[in-house]
């Protein structure tokens, strides 16, 4: 019997996709749950598992081809007759109640969902739709997490030959690296010979980019953000001598020894503290309906943004319910989400639902930033890098590790004044992170 596989729901506000690369061709034998193709959404990359057991008959979308939800996106033949009486054969998945419309795959997990609950006393969300389950490699599959399949496969690099060094025989990154690195000693002497006439060529040359999936959603967003939120940016310097010193206390501590702490997680607490007081930074301007009055929606939960430099452009993870996590759990939340980002496995659930976002400049050894804000957030906070300077303490000229702070606003939500106090507020929480122990 033909089966047609539809686009799914990939996450909140996504209406399309784009087929990065399919994993199965017309012909092929697949399993329940085996992937089958990778698609790019604009909040991240995701492999699709089969729904049925069958044959492939028909794919109905080319790489680089752009899908709405909802469109056929593959066609099986399941094998099994037509069922009777309206019955549904066990090869087909039921069909859901809200008129015909797929689950998500994906979805805030359940301790997000229950915080929310607890802490919402106006219009509690949904719950949302169960995560999918993990694919199940077939037999004789090379066994691998999806990011390190992910890896692989942009560097053309074949996991059937790899012996893999982890669990239960498993291929890890390092394994694929090594892989790498074989491969190009194997390839260095050639390559050096016509390095010299090869570059001259590419420098002379004109690329031409095309503006696709991430990276044409950022730019969507970009504009949007600029075009329709007035920004303001205002900018404050931080005697950041305690926080390095904090940071530098905690890395010493048994339960930091497999997690990097850097001050960003310092800033991320000192960040969740402030909009406590300020609770006007952590909301958003949402316009009107069919003439209604736009609306301030101030969150009362703390969704913090992490804005990740990654291959594909800038990607912001969110650290769902950030305001309940201390600095070394933020510390592994933020690493965690950043390393999902990088690998591009990030699931659209935590690419989404964000409330305030941070970006830190500071990283690339830049002093300072006009960050443009998160549509529909109301602020991003940017952090420029921490340097020794000179600095007057209590009358006298001193050396201290100085940093600076700026936030840009939406100027339909806060004034100037409002966020000028927000500010210094988070100043002094940086100046004096031994306060952060009260939230």
């Amino acid at each position: 019997m033909r089966r047609d596989f539809k686009l799914p729901d990939l996450g909140e506000g996504l209406t399309e996709g784009e087929v990065i690369k399919w994993l199965v061709a017309e012909g092929d034998t697949v399993t329940l749950n085996q992937p089958i193709v990778e698609v790019e959404t604009a909040k991240a990359a995701v492999e699709l598992p089969s729904p049925f057991a069958g044959t492939v008959v028909g794919l109905h979308a080319g790489e680089g081809d752009v899908v709405e939800v909802g469109s056929v996106l593959i066609s099986f033949e399941t094998g099994d007759a037509a069922p009777a009486n309206g019955a549904r054969s066990a090869a087909e998945p039921a069909e859901p109640e809200d008129g015909g419309r797929q689950a998500t795959l994906v979805g805030p997990g359940p301790r997000a969902t229950e915080l929310r609950r607890r802490r919402r006393v106006v219009s509690p969300p949904s719950e949302p739709a169960p995560a999918a389950a993990a694919p199940a490699a077939p037999a004789g599959r090379p066994k691998a997490t999806p990011p390190v399949r992910k890896f692989a496969r942009d560097r053309g690099v074949d996991l059937a030959l790899i012996s893999g060094t982890g669990k239960d025989g498993r291929i890890t990154r390092a394994d694929v690296e090594e892989a790498l690195a074989a491969r190009a000693e194997e390839a260095a002497a050639p390559a050096a010979a016509a390095a010299a006439p090869a570059r001259a060529v590419r420098e002379r040359a004109e690329e031409r980019i095309q503006v696709r999936g991430t990276r044409r959603a950022i730019a969507a967003q970009m504009a949007a953000s600029s075009s329709t939120i007035p920004h303001v940016t205002e900018f404050l310097t931080v005697d950041a001598t305690e926080l390095v010193a904090l940071r530098d206390t905690l890395r010493s501590l048994p339960a930091a020894a497999e997690v990097k702490v850097t001050p960003l997680a310092i800033v991320a607490k000192a960040v969740c503290a402030a909009v406590r007081d300020f609770p006007l930074m952590n909301s958003a301007w949402v316009d009107g309906d069919g003439g209604a009055p736009a609306e301030i929606v101030v969150k009362r939960w703390v969704n913090l943004g992490i804005a990740t430099d990654t291959e594909g452009g800038l990607v912001v993870p969110n650290v769902k319910d950030a305001d309940t996590l201390g600095i070394l759990d933020l510390a592994r939340e933020i690493g965690r989400l950043a390393e999902l980002a990088r690998s591009r496995s990030a699931a659209p659930a935590d690419l989404t639902g964000g409330t305030i976002t941070i970006t830190n400049v500071g990283g690339f050894g830049v002093e300072a930033g006009t960050p443009i804000i998160n549509k529909p957030e109301c602020a991003i906070i940017a952090t420029g890098s921490i340097a020794e300077r000179p600095w007057v303490v209590g009358g006298e000229l001193a050396v201290r590790s100085l940093m600076t702070v700026s936030v840009s606003f939406d100027h339909r939500i806060v004034d100037g004044a409002y966020a000028a106090r927000f500010l210094t507020h988070l100043r002094d929480l940086l100046e004096r992170p031994v306060l952060l122990a009260a939230f």
